[in-house]
C-alpha cells in the first residue's frame, strides 16, 4: 500500500510509522510523512533511513494541497489532532479523492458525524475505519471479544488504567494529546444506559475495581470517548440485546490530581481564546507549549520509571440460559521493545489495523474497529508486539 500520513511527524503518527516499517510488518510500499513542519518530517524520515519514506510539507487547511497529496495514494492515515478542527474536512477530502481513510478517533462527536456517511461510502466502494488506535481501537476489539462469548448481552463495561512504578517525577508529562486529556476531564460524556445514550457529568460515575497487581484497588470515572457511541450499535452486539455500555478512565493518581487542578483553573475551555496583553491565546495551545518547554528544560530531572497499561472489557449476559460474566484484557508493560514510542498501544493499534486492511480487499463503508476486524487476527498481532492478552483476569 502507498500510505499518506497527515500530521505524520506527531507523537502518535511517528510511532505508527515506526511500526509500519518494522521488519515484522507487511503491506507497505511507500509512506509519505506529511506535516506542517518540513524539518520535523525530514527528521523523522532520516531517523528510519528507509527508502519507502518521503517527507512532505503540507497544510491540511489548504484543500488544493491536500487533494494533490492524496493523489495516487492507497490509504490516508489522519493523525492531525482531533481538536485542530480538520477531522471532517480530511474525511471528506478522502472521499472526493477516492482514498480509504483511517484515524485515531474523533472523541465521539466527530465519530458520529462520520458514521452518518456509511451508506455514501459503501455505495462509492470506499472504506473508512474510525477510532483505530488503543482507546478507541484495541478497546473496541476486546469488546467484540467478550460479545462473541455471550449469547445474550446485558452489559459491556470498558476500562482503561495506567500505573507507574518508581520515583515521582517533578515534571508533568501528558500521556497523549493535551487537548484530549482536557476534554476527557472537562466535558460531559455520552454513556449507553438502559438502552439509550445518556449525558453524564464530567468526572462522574466513580467506581472502584479490585484489579490484579500492580493495580490493586483502582478508581475509574466516566470520560468523553467514542466507544459508547459505536460499540452498542454494532451488529453482533446490538442484536444480542445489550442494555448498558460504559467507558471509564483511570490515570495515575498524581497525574489525575494535576489534570483535575488544571480544569479547575479554567483550562477545560482549552479552545476558547483569552486576551493576554492585547493578543488572543488559546489556553490549550498555551498549556501544550508550556508543558513541552518544561519537559525539554527539565528532562534531566525526570526519573526512570516503569509503567503498565490495562485495557479491560467486562461483559455480563447469558450463555445456555445461565448468567455469566466474562472479560478480556490487553496489558502493555514497559519494555525496551517500545523505545521510541510515545504511546505504543495507540501507535501500534492503528498500524496493526492498517496492515490487516491490506491483507484482503477492503470492505466498503464507514466502520468502527469492532465492526471491521476479526478478533483473533487483531489480538495475535498485538501479541507479536509483546502485549499480553488474557481472558477472565481475576477481579475482586
Amino acid at each position: 500500500m502507498r500510505i499518506l500520513v497527515l500530521g505524520g511527524a506527531g507523537g502518535m503518527a511517528s510511532g505508527t510509522i515506526r511500526d509500519l516499517v518494522a521488519p515484522y510488518s507487511r503491506n507497505v510500499t511507500s509512506i509519505v510523512v506529511a506535516d506542517t513542519s518540513l524539518e520535523r518530517a525530514e527528521g523523522l524520515v532520516n531517523t528510519f533511513d528507509d527508502p519507502r519514506l518521503r517527507a512532505l510539507v503540507l497544510d491540511v487547511a489548504d484543500p488544493r494541497a491536500l487533494r494533490t497529496a492524496l493523489a495516487d495514494q492507497d490509504l490516508c492515515i489522519n493523525a492531525v489532532p482531533t481538536f485542530a478542527g480538520h477531522q471532517l474536512a480530511i474525511f471528506d477530502a478522502c472521499f472526493e479523492a477516492r482514498v480509504p481513510y483511517v484515524d485515531y478517533g474523533g472523541m465521539g462527536v466527530f465519530t458520529v458525524q462520520q458514521k452518518a456517511h456509511h451508506e455514501r461510502w459503501r455505495a462509492a466502494g470506499l472504506t473508512a475505519v474510525l477510532g483505530l488506535g488503543a482507546d478507541p481501537g484495541i478497546s473496541n476489539v476486546i469488546c467484540k471479544a467478550v460479545a462473541e462469548r455471550l449469547e445474550r448481552i446485558d452489559s459491556i463495561k470498558l476500562y482503561w488504567a495506567a500505573r507507574k512504578a518508581g520515583p515521582e517525577s517533578p515534571v508533568l508529562e501528558p500521556p497523549y494529546a493535551v487537548s484530549t486529556i482536557l476534554a476527557e476531564y472537562a466535558n460531559p460524556s455520552q454513556q449507553f444506559i438502559d438502552g439509550a445514550l445518556r449525558e453524564m457529568a464530567p468526572q462522574s460515575g466513580r467506581e472502584v475495581l479490585h484489579l490484579p497487581e500492580p493495580f490493586g484497588p483502582t478508581e475509574f470515572m466516566y470520560t468523553q470517548h467514542s466507544e459508547p457511541l459505536t460499540v452498542p450499535f454494532a451488529d453482533g452486539i446490538r442484536d444480542k440485546g445489550i442494555r448498558e455500555f460504559t467507558w471509564k478512565l483511570h490515570l495515575p493518581d498524581r497525574e489525575h490530581e494535576a489534570w483535575t487542578g488544571l480544569v479547575k483553573a479554567g483550562f477545560g475551555d482549552f479552545d476558547d481564546p483569552i486576551e493576554v496583553d492585547g493578543a488572543l491565546v488559546k489556553p490549550g495551545r498555551f498549556l501544550e507549549t508550556l508543558l513541552a518547554r518544561n519537559i525539554a528544560r527539565n528532562r534531566h530531572a525526570i526519573p526512570e520509571t516503569t509503567s503498565q497499561e490495562l485495557h479491560l472489557a467486562i461483559g455480563r449476559g447469558m450463555v445456555e440460559g445461565k448468567p455469566v460474566t466474562v472479560n478480556c484484557a490487553v496489558i502493555g508493560r514497559s519494555d525496551p521493545f517500545y523505545d521510541g514510542y510515545l504511546d505504543a498501544g495507540t501507535s501500534m493499534g492503528l498500524s496493526v489495523g492498517v496492515q490487516l486492511m491490506g491483507d484482503a480487499p477492503m470492505r466498503p463503508g464507514v466502520w468502527g474497529p469492532e465492526e471491521y476486524f476479526a478478533v483473533q487476527p487483531f489480538l495475535d498481532e498485538l501479541k507479536r508486539r509483546r502485549f499480553t492478552v488474557e481472558n477472565d483476569i481475576p477481579l475482586g
